[in-house]
């Protein structure tokens, strides 16, 4: 696929406070690391297993990494579980109920976002149409931790989705 259409895509930038104070293009907001707001989804199944994903090589942010959770950057205006929903639709081709699991902020040289975490419960069957996902594995929850060792993960899901792991 590439991303060279997700680059046009309008995003709200948002000031310190996570007011809109406009809107740009994702190719903007990551050119100049503008704080925006982005929604991850953690996926677990009935086995109590988390679905953990290896990104694409094309994507624009840590290509190649890890995941523990799919997920992506809110459009403008867009409402941030249909943000969610949207992102579990195209990344695995599933719906399903989300729980929302909290909220935070990330910062570092790459990414400057908000974002909301969600967890959806689903077994699948999963469909990579998008391809921004070249592998997924289920890692018993209890494993995550071990798991992650010596891996090259997202700092943001680290960040925001790790903690909130342990959530009912």
């Amino acid at each position: 696929m590439g991303d060279g259409a997700a680059s046009e895509e309008l995003v709200d930038e948002l000031d310190e406070m996570g007011t809109v104070v406009g809107t740009v293009t994702r190719a903007e907001m990551r050119a100049n690391n503008l704080l925006h707001r982005s929604v991850f989804v953690v996926v677990r199944n009935d086995a109590d297993e988390l679905l953990a994903h290896q990104r694409a090589s094309w994507k624009d942010l840590w290509p190649d990494a890890w995941d523990i959770a799919v997920g992506g950057v809110v459009a403008a205006g867009e409402a941030w579980e249909l943000a969610a929903a949207r992102e579990l639709a195209e990344e695995l081709g599933v719906s399903a109920e989300l729980a929302y699991l909290g909220e935070g902020s990330y910062e570092d040289e790459d990414v400057r976002e908000v974002a909301r975490i969600y967890q959806a419960r689903t077994d699948g069957p999963f469909e990579f149409a998008d391809e921004e996902i070249t592998e997924a594995v289920w890692v018993p929850m209890e494993g995550v931790r071990e798991w992650l060792v010596g891996r090259s993960v997202c700092p943001d899901s680290m960040a925001l989705v790790l903690p909130r792991l342990d959530a009912p």
